[in-house]
């Protein structure tokens, strides 16, 4: 009864990882919807900022006393900072700032790095096995993604310097990306879900203040000036994005680990061709069918491997 209850509970959690990638599949349509009104440190931090303020009510009408839950996250304060600033803030700041610099086509290739990262980091705080299995797992889902990938490594009218600089700060936002996901899993064991996205986001808010006034002083302006349907976008990514997908993907850590929440990432470009043929009218080559069949290949070997009867 047990085995039954621990494989439905993992059935529910990769579930609940589809769902998370379906929402961070929409945060591509958001951004360029947003291009143009507002600056890209302030497309990454003010949403940030807001879902930081909404959570406040649910920490606090929780069951355990405030005082016990703002005790516990004092004294766990270094963890939060270590979460906030070096995962959360350097994988937001690191992947806006260097795409700015860059090109939009090497992000969505150098992305690909989280799941491997992940994994690589899962084996050294979290003392996960790093099988030759699921790392060949890993790398066949990588090839998939790159068959859907627009392969664009052209810096055409960017600077050799700057498109470097800007590919190095995308990879620094993807190690901030993996190190978030694996250090948070450990501190499951003693916050809730609301919790550890609060106190990091709030002290990822914290530190980047500075950041945000020096970068962009103007940002509450063009944030005033915002049409509806940048509100829309703006609001996606502040309540899905930032909020509901990264509840959906921290609880789902409870029940499996690193490597298959890392492998169910390679989702995410699926879902982001899917939502660019509904939303954007584009066209699937069949280079791209390939890849789906490739990644969901991938995926299915590491659920087999760790979760077969």
């Amino acid at each position: 009864m047990q085995g039954a209850n621990s494989r439905l509970q993992s059935i529910r959690a990769v579930a609940l990882l589809i769902l998370a990638n379906l929402l961070w599949a929409g945060q591509g349509v958001a951004i360029k919807i947003l291009n143009g009104e507002m600056t890209p440190i302030a497309i990454a931090l003010l949403p940030l900022y807001l879902v930081t303020l909404l959570l406040v009510p649910f920490v606090l009408i929780r069951r355990q006393s405030h005082r016990g839950k703002l005790s516990a996250a004092w004294r766990h304060r270094n963890q939060f900072l270590i979460t906030g600033v070096g995962g959360q803030l350097v994988a937001q700041a690191g992947m806006t700032l260097g795409i700015s610099r860059s090109l939009a086509a090497n992000g969505a290739i150098l992305n690909l790095l989280i799941p491997i990262l992940s994994v690589l980091f899962a084996s050294l705080f979290l003392r996960e096995r790093l099988t030759l299995l699921r790392i060949g797992a890993l790398l066949l889902g990588l090839s998939g993604v790159v068959l859907l990938s627009p392969m664009h490594w052209s810096t055409t009218g960017i600077s050799l310097v700057r498109g470097l600089t800007g590919n190095l700060l995308i990879t620094c936002g993807c190690l901030g990306s993996a190190f978030y996901n694996v250090y948070s899993k450990r501190l499951l064991t003693d916050f809730s879900e609301v919790d550890i996205l609060f106190f990091s986001y709030l002290a990822a808010a914290i530190f980047s203040i500075p950041l945000l006034i020096t970068l962009d002083p103007h940002c509450l302006h063009d944030f005033s000036t915002l049409m509806p349907r940048q509100w829309a976008a703006f609001t996606f990514l502040a309540i899905f994005m930032y909020g509901i997908s990264m509840l959906l993907f921290l609880h789902a850590l409870r029940y499996v680990n690193i490597v298959v929440a890392s492998a169910s990432l390679y989702l995410v470009p699926i879902f982001g061709v899917f939502l660019a043929v509904v939303m954007l009218g584009e066209r699937i080559s069949s280079q791209a069918f390939l890849g789906f069949g490739v990644v969901l290949l991938g995926m299915c070997v590491v659920l087999r491997n760790d979760y077969a009867v």
